[in-house]
């Protein structure tokens, strides 16, 4: 006799039933992402984001994971030797922290203010900090 589960479940943040419609489409054949027509519906996705950012400036779209765009903002953000104060809140603060002292972009000065876990970095303490530090700016993760 085979074991049957029963009906599918997604299981964060849940568990959340899964509605048929979407099981359904999950059963059609994928898009070549190299085909024209997934370029033709890229654009109309980018075209689209207009309207939901509610700009008429282009939309970019940054194809990376979570740590593609903390790489991207220390890159952009700073400059090799700019003083920033690192607020560390977690365990991704403390990743990103490490990332900056290897980052591209030179390595930054880094100033670490210590918080307990699962809690906010003190805003106060942070401005004091950076205001006698000269820091360039302020980064924090949870």
């Amino acid at each position: 006799m085979a074991f049957r589960s029963g009906r599918h479940f997604l299981q964060i943040p849940g568990p959340t039933n899964v509605p048929d419609r979407v099981l359904r489409a999950i059963d059609y054949p994928t898009m070549d992402h190299r085909g024209p027509k997934f370029g033709h519906m890229g654009l109309e996705i980018i075209e689209g984001l207009k309207y939901v950012f509610q700009t008429q400036q282009p939309v970019v779209i940054y194809p990376a994971s979570g740590t593609g765009a903390w790489e991207a903002a220390l890159v952009n953000c700073f400059s090799p030797g700019d003083k920033v104060l690192m607020v560390e809140t977690g365990h991704f603060a403390s990743l990103w922290q490490k990332m900056a002292a290897s980052s591209p972009a030179g390595g930054t000065d880094r100033d670490r203010l210590a918080s307990r876990r699962r809690s906010g970095g003190g805003g106060s303490k942070a401005e004091r900090r950076q205001g006698a530090r000269h820091q360039s700016g302020v980064r924090g993760a949870q």
